[in-house]
């Protein structure tokens, strides 16, 4: 009855979220074909490393709900499965009274196991399974591992928000609204609280699915403490990746860009962020490792000096002579080397 039970509250409460989670999908993708142009400093071990587009940001943000839901939607259709195994899980006792009460008494105990489970399972709307499952732990686990997963898919996307909405970043903002998010203290604040929310969920949902895949080492035919640890953790995961779904529905959906102040963000060093371009560039002209040694020298000389980085390529004789200051101004604009980011959006952007 509690297993059932169990499966029963995940079927509705997935239901909840995965609703949530479309309109989390849905905000996601206006996002991405908003700004699928709009250029942004690509950060990878916190500094700033390429361009790449905030809409390229919004799609991987979209590609993570989708597989996130996928996830969900497979353990909701075939994972939750109904139980009824009997004491031992044998279904002796069933099968017994089915042969007392029944017209007839030799009744074929496969035949009924089948018919009343599926009967079972019809009733409430769950599957069937193919075997009694009292510490065959696969449901449980199936179901933490999905909510885990999308626990962190919704966590990447708060603290995305939180590192671009810092304020000396400022490239974000999260909803206003009449006292959303203000500081007790500081009347200047407006804290990130959403994300924060959501954030915050993340960190614990792994965790607690952990411990409830550990319940799939059960011993014997009903465990003493590992199926009784499952209730209090799968109430937990579902209730708060119930509580970061809908929450990062409201985030995604009122976040504010600030295309201006990624530009300026970009600008910040001078065109250092297309040196990979430059060397790549200059490369068939005086081969690949000068090319990389006149990029290091060049970027060395423009944080010292505080040049822009085409400035300084153009006073050096081994790169003028293959490279216009004309030419080295247009390679080193940022919103020029965005690859292939735009197309990357289309593709994230196609159902």
């Amino acid at each position: 009855v509690l297993d059932t039970a169990a499966m029963l509250v995940a079927h509705r409460a997935l239901a909840v979220i995965r609703a949530d989670l479309a309109a989390t999908e849905e905000a996601v993708a206006r996002l991405a074909g908003r700004y699928r142009d709009t250029p942004v400093a690509g950060r990878t071990l916190a500094l700033h490393a390429v361009p790449t587009t905030f809409g390229l940001k919004a799609a991987g943000w979209l590609r993570l709900v989708r597989d996130a839901d996928a996830r969900l939607a497979r353990v909701r259709e075939h994972g939750l499965p109904v139980s009824l195994g009997g004491a031992a899980g044998t279904l002796a006792g069933y099968v017994e009274y089915a042969r007392l009460d029944g017209p007839d008494p030799g009744v074929d105990a496969g035949v009924f196991a089948d018919r009343l489970t599926e009967a079972y399972a019809r009733e409430t709307g769950l599957v069937a399974p193919v075997l009694p499952w009292h510490t065959l732990r696969t449901p449980i686990a199936d179901l933490a591992s999905a909510l885990a997963f999308t626990a962190g898919a919704l966590g990447k996307i708060a603290v995305d928000v939180q590192g671009m909405a810092r304020t000396e970043v400022a490239e974000v903002r999260e909803p206003g609204g009449p006292g959303h998010g203000r500081s007790s203290a500081m009347p200047h604040k407006r804290n990130p609280v959403l994300s924060t929310l959501v954030r915050c969920a993340a960190l614990q949902v792994p965790a607690l699915a952990a411990a409830l895949t550990q319940s799939l080492v059960s011993e014997d035919e009903r465990s003493a403490g590992a199926w009784h640890a499952e209730w209090l953790l799968s109430r937990e995961c579902l209730r708060l990746v119930g509580g970061a779904a809908h929450t990062c529905a409201a985030l995604v959906r009122g976040l504010e860009a600030d295309p201006r102040r990624m530009r300026e963000n970009l600008d910040l060093t001078g065109g250092l962020v297309t040196s990979e371009r430059i060397a790549a560039v200059l490369a068939p002209h005086v081969g690949k490792a000068a090319a990389k040694r006149l990029l290091d020298e060049a970027a060395t000389t423009a944080v010292r000096t505080g040049r822009d980085l085409a400035g300084v390529l153009a006073d050096m004789k081994e790169v003028s002579e293959h490279l216009s200051a004309a030419r080295l101004a247009e390679l080193c604009d940022p919103a020029r080397y965005t690859g292939a980011a735009p197309q990357l959006v289309d593709r994230a952007l196609r159902p």
